[in-house]
């Protein structure tokens, strides 16, 4: 029996079939994305980072776990029917995921979404057929998009509302999906992960795979990652501005225990978005957040020593940034380590071949 099988009871089991629910239909356009093994020198010294390559889901975000798995326990508890309005607050990705799977699945959808993310994401929400509902600072920002949402479902009836900061099922989708995932692609060259870090936006990532890594090693290390330019996490508020989207959206979600994981890593945004360039110079096409889960991983290593086996994700592709800074000249700091760091190669280890999925 190995690690992983005594130890399951601890993670909730993979997504598959629930006795007819509707979701069982998306199931298979979610998950089992490789897993890159990414090779580079850091001042001069050669190391390599695993990362999954989350772009292959359904909409091309890791969004897409958690918004299954919502919905499976929507359909499961009653608390989601045929002919209901889904309404969320996200700043993005997660509103692409369920404009996508609830037009899918014929549901009405309402975005709440603070009006200053890339007109991407409103252009990719409003494509599915769902209505972007835009929140200004002066209106509350990301907190007053979660009131406005909740208004809403208070005011009319048969509205179901994911509330990604709070739903446990969040942190299970990773814990059961992408998790279990990276043990399994990790196994089948013969290693075990010694730290995870990812950037927190709900927290459902690190939360949920770190719940997988531990169960197989206990002593693997869980670090939330944050901007340096706004360090919610380490403050417990809203702090500075940042043009990492998708992270650090003003508070800290119920579902982040932050006495359950290991210390902050702090990246500055300029950084990520030098190192999200690099990685699409060799053919990586991610996003700003997966430049600063990079950066996390390599400050990691610093730490563990160059052989060490850290893991992360890139949560998206390049293609939400369009209009951002991502694709202009950004100044070089002396305290950043993206220009430091050249990128040789990379490899793909596929989930089919091991994930049993």
């Amino acid at each position: 029996m190995t690690a992983l099988e005594s130890q399951s009871h601890r993670l909730p089991q993979p997504l598959s079939g629930c006795n007819g629910c509707p979701v069982e239909s998306l199931a298979a356009m979610v998950g089992n994305t490789p897993l890159l093994e990414i090779r580079y020198q850091y001042r001069g010294r050669p190391r390599r980072v695993f990362a999954k390559y989350e772009q292959k889901n359904m909409t091309g975000s890791t969004k897409d776990r958690m918004a299954l798995w919502i919905l499976r326990r929507g359909f499961e508890s009653g608390t989601l029917a045929a002919g209901f309005t889904i309404a969320e607050a996200t700043s993005g990705n997660t509103g692409i995921s369920f404009a996508a799977m609830g037009r899918a699945l014929g549901h009405p959808v309402r975005i709440y979404m603070p009006d200053w993310m890339s007109r991407e994401r409103v252009a990719l929400i409003q494509s599915f057929g769902a209505e972007v509902i835009p929140v200004s600072r002066e209106q509350g920002g990301f907190r007053g998009s979660i009131e406005q949402a909740d208004r809403y479902a208070a005011e009319h009836p048969h509205v179901f509302l994911p509330h990604q900061f709070d739903n446990p099922a969040n942190v299970d989708a990773h814990a059961a999906g992408t998790g279990r995932e990276i043990v399994a692609q990790l196994a089948s060259v013969g290693l075990v992960a010694d730290a995870f870090v990812a950037g927190v936006g709900t927290g459902g990532t690190v939360m949920g795979v770190g719940r997988a890594l531990r169960a197989v090693s206990p002593a693997t290390r869980v670090h939330p990652l944050e901007p340096a330019n706004s360090p919610t996490l380490r403050t417990g508020r809203k702090e500075g501005h940042h043009r990492i989207q998708g992270i650090s959206d003003e508070f800290i979600p119920s579902i982040v225990k932050l006495d359950e994981l290991d210390h902050l890593v702090d990246v500055w945004d300029g950084d990520a978005i030098l190192m999200a360039q690099k990685l699409g110079h060799i053919g990586l096409a991610v996003g700003i957040s997966s430049g600063a889960n990079f950066l996390g991983a390599n400050l990691l290593l610093d730490e563990l020593g160059d052989d060490a086996v850290v893991v992360t994700v890139l949560p998206d592709s390049n293609k939400k940034y369009l209009s951002t800074d991502l694709v202009r000249t950004e100044e070089i700091r002396p305290e950043f380590a993206a220009p430091s760091i050249t990128l040789a190669a990379w490899q793909a280890i596929s989930c089919a071949s091991c994930c049993g999925r």
